[in-house]
């Protein structure tokens, strides 16, 4: 890698896709509060995801209900009283 172009948090992060249960180790600057203990025994960052590759439809041919019910309701009641709200 050359020096000076990756910020200075790169470092490794397991990527968890809680539909699925399947999780991959990999390096990133993605900022997360929460650690998890990888199969090396070793305690890393760990990033939430909804969907990845191995839940995605697309990837795995297989349809699929995601609930984002949720999302949208905190994202509605967090923007209502903004100037961007429908009136």
């Amino acid at each position: 890698m050359k020096k000076g172009i990756h910020p200075a948090s790169y470092r490794f992060v397991v990527f968890k896709d809680f539909s699925c249960n399947e999780a991959f180790l990999t390096r990133s600057c993605a900022a997360t509060k929460e650690t998890i203990v990888w199969e090396d025994g070793s305690e890393y960052p760990l990033v939430r995801l909804e969907i990845s590759s191995k839940s995605h439809p697309f990837f795995t041919g297989k349809m699929k209900f995601v609930d984002t019910a949720g999302r949208i309701d905190k994202f509605n009641k967090k923007f209502a009283g903004s100037k961007f709200a429908k009136s």
